[in-house]
């Protein structure tokens, strides 16, 4: 039960304060935004056991400092409810942390001299594997080839991952350990490029990408262990106080619990385990440990690719490849069988979805799904079933999200990637319903956001510019960008915050700072809801709050 202070006048709210027991912790000395619509802006916060237990004014506050109440000043960098990314992936931000990190290369030039200098750097026979780069704005014009990486690594294979995680290239040692030639023939879901010749370019799109897996060596316990740490670091140190974890292997959970266990989990995680292993989950139902810290109740399922890579499943063909369509890389069958199970068990779906056919697919799948067993008969009434990153709709499709309770998991920082290749592939009018944010959320929709990190930075504040500003980080829009998408700072603000707490279940914990819920703060550098537009990517965290406690400190 909520403290009663919470629903008291404010007269009334003092007096009780000035009763209470003193809080462990007080926050004041800037703006204090809540996500709240009844009350957006406080002037201090207090926090005890790991619960907000006052908002309000400064006075107030101070009539809950005791003898050993840390007294948190500030010094004018704005306070936020903990800022969540409810699409990342925790294990692949650390592996980008600690392998060969090819993002930010200007050109294939440049991601091949950061090759070279980690082949010296770490010289040996097996299999290197690099992730990050992406082709967009190089001056080649094109997505990496083996005879680049030939001319670096002749004889060592090496797999380099496109940012989006949905396709690689493969050197010519690697196509030739994994006996991959002209004669290969792609499966269902994936492609094998080719040259004019007929040989491939290297470049393995989707479910292709499984023809190379072999030569990977699988991580051991002490690497995942070391990634996730890694990891935790960097979103903390961004100012996330949460994370939607997608496609988690099963036995990463236990990894996860026993570093909660252990206090060394200062994230708060909800795992969204990858389908072909759910079958524990299905069996046994949602779980968490005890102090929440991590919680798995959430299965990740894949309608189709990425966009860069043609992947993502169409209508019509490409406008800038007019042979493909991109593709559906499971089964709507099997996809099927998993969302009856889910609903059965109380088990949350997401479904990775970016194309037009894409996400039209998936929204039917749902509606199959919903229909066949009514809500007296399923685990959980309203499932919250979610499409991760709903990115291509057609604007026929925009209000079934809302109608089936469907929630957008969107991610700001694709859109404004994005927009420097998307009317290419698409045409101007599949833009229309493309990172539909602000349509989707007049619609009735819930919408929430995240990042997709590693596939992008990763950085809240660039994820909150890119909603409000619905431009690149240097100031750039068009006209095709259709700027009537931009969401209003409170939008935006929510995105982050509450809507990702309703997302994961836990809106009566987390989301808004209000008396009685989870102490979890973000604070920037920037004020979010005043600072010029481009001022907000240039900010910063200040500090990261989890449970009241500082889990990062930037001050």
């Amino acid at each position: 039960m909520r403290p009663i202070i919470a629903g008291l006048s404010a007269t009334l709210a003092l007096a009780t304060a000035a009763q209470a027991a003193p809080a462990d912790a007080v926050f004041w000395g800037g703006p204090i935004y809540t996500a709240r619509d009844d009350q957006p802006k406080v002037e201090a916060v207090a926090v005890a056991a790991g619960r907000i237990v006052y908002a309000g004014d400064r006075k107030g506050a101070k009539a809950l400092v005791g003898r050993k109440t840390k007294v948190v000043d500030l010094k004018g960098a704005a306070m936020f409810p903990g800022f969540t990314d409810s699409h990342a992936h925790l294990r692949g931000i650390g592996e980008r942390e600690l392998t060969l990190n090819l993002e930010g290369s200007k050109s294939a030039a440049e991601a091949m001299a950061r090759l070279k200098a980690h082949l010296a750097q770490h010289p040996g026979t097996g299999t290197l594997v690099g992730r990050g780069w992406i082709e967009t704005g190089w001056p080649e014009g094109r997505f990496l080839i083996r005879q680049d990486l030939d001319a670096v690594a002749p004889d060592r294979p090496v797999l380099l991952v496109r940012a989006d995680g949905h396709a690689l290239v493969a050197n010519s040692a690697a196509l030739k350990a994994a006996g991959i030639t002209r004669d290969t023939v792609a499966p269902e879901g994936g492609a094998i490029l080719k040259d004019d010749a007929g040989e491939p370019t290297g470049m393995l799109v989707d479910n292709a990408m499984g023809l190379v897996r072999s030569l990977r060596t699988a991580p051991t316990e002490a690497d995942k262990l070391a990634d996730y740490h890694a990891a935790f670091q960097v979103e903390t140190h961004y100012g996330w106080t949460g994370v939607h974890n997608m496609a988690v292997d099963w036995a990463d959970v236990a990894l996860l619990e026993g570093l909660d266990a252990k206090g060394e989990a200062p994230l708060r995680v909800y795992n969204a385990i990858s389908g072909g292993e759910a079958g524990p989950l299905l069996k046994d139902g949602p779980r968490a440990t005890a102090d929440g810290r991590i919680t798995t109740r959430m299965i990740k399922l894949f309608a189709d690719g990425a966009l860069g890579s043609r992947g993502a499943a169409l209508f019509e063909p490409y406008a800038d490849a007019h042979g493909t369509e991109g593709a559906l890389v499971s089964d709507p069958a099997e996809m099927l069988k998993i969302m009856d199970q889910a609903l059965k068990a109380g088990i949350q779906v997401g479904t990775h979805a970016i194309g037009d056919r894409g996400n039209a697919v998936t929204l039917d799948l749902y509606e199959t799904a919903l229909d066949a067993i009514p809500p007296s008969e399923r685990k959980i009434a309203k499932p919250r079933w979610r499409i991760e990153h709903s990115q291509i709709v057609r604007p026929v499709d925009i209000p079934r999200f809302a109608q089936m309770g469907v929630i957008a998991s969107m991610q700001p920082s694709h859109a404004i990637g994005d927009f420097h290749f998307a009317p290419a592939r698409l045409g101007e009018d599949r833009l229309k319903g493309a990172y539909a944010w602000k349509s989707l959320l007049d619609s009735g929709a819930v919408v929430v956001g995240g990042s997709d990190s590693p596939v992008e930075r990763g950085d809240p504040l660039i994820e909150y510019y890119a909603a409000v500003a619905r431009k690149d980080l240097k100031g750039f829009s068009a006209a095709d960008w259709h700027p009537e998408e931009t969401l209003s700072r409170a939008e935006a603000l929510k995105l982050f915050t509450s809507a990702s707490a309703y997302a994961r279940f836990a809106e009566d914990d987390l989301g808004d700072i209000e008396p009685g819920k989870r102490a979890d703060f973000s604070v920037f550098s920037v004020d979010l809801m005043t600072a010029p537009e481009a001022e907000i990517p240039k900010g910063h965290a200040v500090m990261t709050v989890v449970d009241g406690q500082i889990v990062y400190d930037g001050r």
